[in-house]
C-alpha cells in the first residue's frame, strides 16, 4: 500500500533585524548603523498625485505602499523602517524632481493611535534616492515633536537644526493622535541654499519658526513626502493631506 506524503507547508520567516536597528526602549538604545551598511531602495517610477514616483529608501525589510485619493487630496503612506536619522534612512518616499526654490507643506495625521512615539511623517528635499543622501527634512513625530534637520554630506550623521514640541500634544512617548486636535501642518521652504520650517499646530496660519538651515543641493534634486514607522520590520500608516509642492519659494500655506 503506497504511503501518501504529507503536504509541504511553506512558512514565511520574520525578517531578521540587526540589533542596531531595534527601536529604543527602556532596555535598549538605538545606535547608528555600521559605517559600511547600505541597502538599495525599491523604486516605482509611476505618477501618484503630485509626485513622479515613490521609493522605499534604504530598502526597509517590509515593502511599503502608498495610495492617493484625488477626492480628498490625501496620501496614505504605509511603511516600516528603522529610522530617518544617523548616516542612512529607511522610509517610504513619494518624490518629484526639481531645481531652484521650493515650497512644500502637508497636514499630517496618524490613523493608528498606538503607533511608536518616534514614528515620523516627513517632508524631505534630498540630493538622491540613496539611503545616505544629503538632505534637509522636517518631521512630525508620533509623540508630537517637530524638528528641522539636515544631513550635510553624503554618509554624514543628520544634525538637528532646531526642535519644538507641538502645543496641545501629549508629552513623552504618547501618540500625537490621542490629543484630539486638528492635524498638525508642517512646511519647508527652500530659498537658494536656505531652508526654513513652517508650522500650524491648532489651525492657525502657517508661520515660520526657528532659524534657517543651510545646505547646497545640485539640481535636479528630489522633493517629497514620506513616512517611517521607526520599527524595522513593522509597518504603520500616516496620512498627509492638502499637500503643497511648488517650484517657488513663498508658497507654503
Amino acid at each position: 500500500m503506497a504511503l501518501c506524503a504529507a503536504p509541504l507547508v511553506l512558512r514565511s520567516q520574520a525578517p531578521e533585524v540587526p540589533a542596531w536597528a531595534q527601536p529604543g526602549s527602556a532596555t535598549h538604545n538605538q545606535v547608528p548603523p555600521p559605517a559600511d551598511f547600505h541597502r538599495p531602495g525599491r523604486t516605482l517610477e509611476a505618477p501618484i498625485g503630485a509626485f513622479e514616483g515613490q521609493t522605499d529608501i534604504g530598502g526597509a525589510l517590509v515593502t511599503g505602499s502608498s495610495v492617493y485619493d484625488a477626492g480628498t487630496q490625501r496620501y496614505t503612506i504605509n511603511s516600516a523602517g528603522y529610522n530617518i536619522w544617523y548616516t542612512r534612512d529607511e522610509f517610504r518616499y513619494l518624490w518629484t524632481r526639481m531645481s531652484g526654490d521650493v515650497s512644500l507643506a502637508a497636514g499630517i495625521s496618524f490613523p493608528k493611535p498606538d503607533g511608536y512615539g518616534d514614528r515620523k511623517a516627513v517632508l524631505v528635499i534630498r540630493q538622491s534616492l540613496d539611503d545616505d543622501s544629503k538632505e534637509v527634512m522636517t518631521a512630525l513625530h508620533g509623540a508630537g515633536l517637530i524638528h528641522l534637520a539636515l544631513r550635510p554630506a553624503t554618509g554624514a550623521n543628520i544634525k538637528e537644526a532646531h526642535r519644538i514640541e507641538a502645543r496641545g500634544r501629549p508629552a513623552g512617548n504618547e501618540p500625537a493622535s490621542r490629543a484630539g486636535s486638528a492635524p498638525v501642518r508642517i512646511g519647508i521652504e527652500k530659498r537658494g541654499d536656505s531652508f526654513a520650517l513652517f508650522i500650524s499646530v491648532e489651525g492657525e496660519p502657517m508661520h515660520q519658526v526657528g532659524a534657517t538651515a543651510d545646505l547646497h543641493l545640485d539640481g535636479p534634486f528630489y522633493v517629497g513626502i514620506g513616512f517611517c514607522s521607526h520599527q524595522p520590520a513593522t509597518s504603520d500608516t500616516a496620512v498627509l493631506s492638502d499637500v503643497v509642492v511648488e517650484n517657488k519659494a513663498g508658497r507654503v500655506r
